[in-house]
Order: C-alpha cells, then structure tokens, then sequence
C-alpha cells in the first residue's frame, strides 16, 4: 500500500489525513495518509527510514523552509518562495531522491484572485514564515505590492504596534499567514486597528479551523470582505497530488 503523509508540529488542526483519505476510499485508490507529528526536522530522515512505502508529503508549520536543505531537488518556483509543501519521494535502488515543490501559491493566488478588486493594489501579509513566503510570491503575481509585518524588529517589515488607520486604508488587502487565532486558541487575532477597516479591506486568513477566525469577525464587523483557508487547503491538495504524480 502507498503512504502518503504531513510533517509538521503540532498537527492536531490538519484536516489534510482525512481529506486524502476519503479521496482514497471514495476513488479507489490503495493508499492511507498518515500525520507525522515530528518534534524536530531532523527526525525526517527517521520518517523515511521507518516508512519505505511513502510516496508523497506535504510540509507544514514549521518546517517549510527548515526541510529545503534535506531535499535533493527543489523546483525553480519553490526556490525562489524560499519554502517547500509538497515532497515527491524517487526510489532509485537503495537510495530515495526528494523533490520539493510549492502547492501554496497555487491554491492561495486561485483562491484569492476572485475577491480582489481594481482598488486592492497594496497588501500586508501578517507573519514571515514559510507560508508567508509563498502568499508574498502569489500576491506579487497578482500585481500587489507587499509588506511583511511582523512582532519583531526585522529588516523590510512593519511591527503591529507601528500600523495606523492610513495603513489600513493604503494596504487594504491583509492577509494572515501566522497562527494566531487557530484552534484552540480561537480567541486571539493579530493586533491591527479594526476600527478603520471598512468595505475597501480584504481580510483573508490561512486558517480554516475555526471557520470564522477572530480576524475574519473583526474585520467583518466593520464592512470588511473576509475569506479562511479551507479553499486554499483543497486547492494546494489538488496541487499536491499532481506534483506527487507528474
């Protein structure tokens, strides 16, 4: 039987087992996705020791940019995001040869691109993470131009407690690419001035449980367009599995 799986720590909010797994059972296929909950990126060539089935990974927080220097191929677009999400596993007698590729831009830019209007023309990606790499490349491809914002005092961000009401109305596209608000820690959001957002901002938030996030009720309650992941999640899996089977 093929493996399929997800690396990342922790995983406890990844629906990606249960989506590969009712696509295997609903098509047919005999494959079974597993979540391999590593403490640490070097425990990945464990994963691959005690696991001689895997054909596919994907790659989540935290390790996005951490797995690019276990790979032996990373495709071009990848590359220049700087993260890999996607490993496609090559057997070659004894040895096994890792391909990385990025899924993200793909499921993000087709995700959002139906919501941005001729108005959105600059936007703030909350986080410098993997992800927020790929969310950078994507909205640069879409003709945004970007800030990084992040807690800390990094060169080309902007920190939280630095954005005004102008930001807000300037940047009106904000995308968050961190943690924050994630279950169970649904509670929390990013630190922004919701009170000068209005029907110009576009708030879209990476994370799909829960599915209405602190970020996403804030900035809807002041007129705000919002969107979660769950589409961009469904998008990079279709991505995932062509680059696994290409």
């Amino acid at each position: 039987m093929d493996k399929y799986g997800l690396i990342g720590y922790p995983l406890g909010h990844s629906f990606s087992s249960n989506y590969f797994n009712e696509k295997f059972a609903n098509e047919g296929i005999y494959a079974h996705y597993y979540n391999f909950e590593i403490p640490s990126i070097d425990r990945l060539p464990e994963v691959l020791a005690s696991n001689p089935e895997l054909v596919g990974l994907n790659v989540t927080i935290p390790y996005k940019q951490k797995v690019m220097s276990f790979l032996d191929f990373v495709s071009p677009e990848a590359r220049a995001i700087g993260a890999v999400n996607v490993i496609r596993l090559v057997r070659k007698g004894s040895k096994t040869l890792l391909y990385g590729y990025n899924s993200d831009v793909i499921g993000f830019t087709k995700s959002i691109e139906p919501l941005l209007e001729p108005f959105h023309k600059k936007a703030l990606i909350l986080g410098t993470g993997g992800s927020s790499k790929a969310i950078d490349f994507g909205l640069r491809s879409l003709g945004l131009e970007t800030v990084f914002v992040s807690r800390y005092e990094r060169p080309h961000t902007i920190q939280y407690g630095k954005i005004t009401a102008d930001d807000i109305h300037e940047y009106n596209v904000i995308v968050n690419c961190t943690p924050c608000g994630m279950y169970p820690h649904s509670n929390e959001c990013p630190d922004l001035p919701y009170e000068a957002m209005d029907s110009h901002n576009l708030l879209y938030d990476l994370i799909y449980n829960p599915d209405e996030t602190q970020f996403m009720l804030q900035g809807a309650a002041h007129g705000a367009t919002v969107k979660n992941g769950l589409e961009m999640l469904l998008l990079q899996a279709f991505a995932s599995w062509d680059f696994w089977h290409q």
